[in-house]
């Protein structure tokens, strides 16, 4: 700490500047004023007040990732995630009465993906339906997946961009299902959604010029997956993934200059085009 004043202060007329009923000898190596040593803090150089440190603090530049967003490791959207498709699921296995065959409760009925009532004007269906699952054993793939993409994702796009990744995804998604599958096909879960994200792990890992070999071992595997085990919505699936891709490129490579304008307007602009293309989707049903 350093001598007191200037030398023109008699000894012991200081008093700390936060603490007016507190006589020192002590000051602020920064700024000069008194301080008591409960409002000092050690720095590099001698020591500074609350105010001061309060202040350099401000003006650090916080550490950016490569699409702008404040570094963070603290996962908060993707156990959000999990925690929203795991209640959906046991709200829907409490009203059938059945693990194994939650579908049977009028919660999945109303919100499944059922291009037959998308057409009749049931579009929340496109979104809803990446909350359901059919039985326990298609939850837990699902979330074990996102969990593992977003333990790495999330902390590269932020809370907020990784958000807007899956969940355009999941309605990619559902748009290619009503876009091209059949009308009275049921389709239901969270796949579209996390095979956006591997997608834009994809190009995230192009981006930072990467080894993409494991990265596209994990889309080949799953779509191999897609194309062979029975039961499985492939055209949510490429939906998704396709969909998933395109936002995490225009959030990746969005110009520095005014970077989150070109951000949310990537992220808007694909969701209009997936809405069009469902509304002219309606049109030719019609």
């Amino acid at each position: 700490m350093t001598s007191p004043a200037s030398p023109g202060d008699p000894a012991g007329a200081a008093v700390c500047a936060w603490h007016p009923d507190r006589a020192t000898g002590l000051r602020c190596t920064r700024c000069g004023r008194p301080a008591c040593p409960e409002c000092l803090r050690e720095a590099s150089v001698g020591h500074h007040c609350v105010d001061c440190v309060a202040e350099a603090r401000s003006t650090v530049r916080s550490k950016r990732t490569l699409v702008g967003a404040e570094l963070s490791q603290k996962l908060i959207a993707t156990p959000a995630l999990i925690a929203l498709n795991v209640l959906a699921y046991v709200v829907t296995a409490i009203q059938a009465g059945s693990i194994a065959n939650n579908e049977r409760s009028p919660l999945f009925a109303e919100f499944f993906l059922w291009p037959a009532g998308v057409w009749a004007g049931e579009w929340w269906r496109l979104l809803t339906s990446g909350f359901l699952h059919f039985g326990f054993a298609h939850l837990g793939l699902n979330m074990i997946a996102l969990y593992v993409l977003g333990r790495d994702l999330e902390p590269a796009f932020g809370k907020v961009r990784f958000l807007a990744v899956y969940l355009v995804s999941l309605l990619g998604g559902g748009v290619a299902v009503y876009l091209f599958g059949g009308v009275n096909t049921p389709v239901a879960g969270a796949s579209g959604a996390v095979y956006g994200l591997m997608g834009a792990l994809l190009v995230a890992v192009l981006r930072l010029k990467l080894n993409p070999g494991s990265a596209l071992g994990v889309i080949g595997l799953n779509l191999v997956l897609s194309f062979t085990l029975p039961g499985i919505s492939l055209l949510g699936h490429l939906g998704g993934l396709v969909v998933g891709a395109a936002v995490a490129a225009g959030l990746i490579y969005a110009p520095a200059a005014h970077r989150d304008r070109y951000q949310v307007a990537a992220v808007a602009g694909a969701v209009v085009l997936l809405v069009v293309m469902a509304f002219v989707r309606t049109g030719q049903l019609g």
